[in-house]
């Protein structure tokens, strides 16, 4: 395998100093070279800068030849390998894996000046509404010094969010990628939150919602995000919960005739006792501590109060779960929470202890203590 890898490598170098590839309509050597070995533009690279760094590289051919290594590791050596240290390198490669060497590769061909004036220059974010206005797409390039703090951001956040809870029990759990790729995608969106709140100016840096006061009372109807996508009512109840209200009045035209403000923001006062009463989110398991919203368990749009009775705190993504999601949270006259799946059941220790001990049959001594204590 190895000297047939070796002798397509040697065939690529000689079309290249024959300069074959420009009679057949390719963009450039590369292109060509991935056509022929079906392959990405990626590949072929690599392919066609090991085709011409072999003949200087002796002691790595051979390695190739004889099948000491493999066509991957040759393709990343050739990268940066010199015929002074080949044989030190061949004998370090033999024991490391293709990923750590092309990672010295990487490193060894870091950019230059130039480059990384090019790459500055070129650095943007975009971002675009598709599907009628339900989703928002994000496309950005950053050089790689504002790229790892991005990331290093992203992923701090992420290990720091709560899980997502997936109430569909039938459903095939996330693969890992896609977790964290939810996980990293909350962590932006919980990093953007923070930076409003903090803004000196809160009218500029709010984030404006129209929705009719019908749609807040209903299950249907939606709601216009200023400058924006769209939303349906559910999620228009769940940003109303602790917001700050305005109601603008109309007239048959569409015309304003008139703004007024509604008390639907609890209180500072309110909002610090409920902070005291619950500490942080209130759901089960979840530590969140920060970018929590004041719940309304009956919401004010269909005539709840905004009171401690009325109020739990939970953090943006299990506040996500009671709206769009169909979970129901309930608060019991000694301040114990609940809560409950689309199907009524209860979810937490409660439910744990119980099934538990249904399974064991009736509890007794320290058993029912720990029943008492979980209910």
């Amino acid at each position: 395998m190895g000297e047939r890898q070796y002798e397509l490598l040697e065939a690529i170098a000689e079309c290249s100093r024959y300069e074959t590839w420009r009679a057949d309509g390719c963009r450039d050597f590369n292109q060509w070279v991935a056509a022929q070995i079906q392959a990405s533009t990626w590949t072929a690279r690599r392919w066609a800068n090991a085709a011409m760094a072999l003949p200087e590289l002796p002691g790595v051919a051979e390695a190739l030849i004889e099948g000491s290594l493999s066509i991957d590791k040759v393709l990343e050596l050739s990268r940066f390998a010199t015929p002074e240290v080949e044989d030190r390198l061949i004998s370090w490669a033999r024991r490391v894996t293709p990923a750590t060497i092309r990672r010295r590769a990487d490193v060894a061909n870091a950019p230059t000046r130039t480059e990384v004036v090019e790459s500055d220059r070129d650095r943007h974010l975009d971002y675009w509404w598709t599907d009628d206005g339900r989703r928002l797409w994000l496309e950005g390039s950053w050089p790689s010094d504002q790229g790892a703090v991005i990331a290093k951001s992203l992923d701090r956040m992420a290990g720091r969010l709560p899980d997502i809870v997936d109430d569909e029990d039938d459903a095939e759990p996330p693969s890992c990628e896609t977790s964290l790729g939810m996980r990293r995608a909350d962590a932006l969106v919980a990093l953007a939150s923070h930076r409003i709140a903090e803004d000196a100016d809160a009218d500029r840096a709010t984030v404006v919602v129209h929705v009719d006061a019908e749609t807040l009372g209903a299950d249907h109807g939606g709601a216009e995000i200023e400058g924006g996508g769209v939303v349906g009512a559910e999620t228009a109840r769940r940003l109303a919960c602790d917001g700050r209200i305005e109601f603008a009045f109309h007239d048959c035209c569409g015309r304003t005739v008139g703004v007024d403000r509604a008390t639907r923001t609890p209180s500072a006062w309110l909002v610090r006792q409920l902070r005291r009463r619950d500490r942080g989110c209130t759901f089960p398991g979840c530590d969140a501590r920060w970018f929590l919203h004041a719940h309304h368990i009956w919401h004010w749009g269909r005539g709840g109060p905004t009171d401690l009775d009325n109020l739990v705190l939970v953090c943006t993504f299990h506040h996500k779960l009671v709206h769009e999601y169909g979970w129901h949270v309930e608060l019991d006259s000694r301040d114990v929470v609940t809560w409950r799946r689309p199907d009524g059941t209860a979810f937490g220790p409660a439910s744990f202890a119980q099934s538990s001990l249904d399974e064991r049959g009736s509890p007794t001594g320290t058993e029912t203590d720990l029943a008492l204590a979980f209910a």
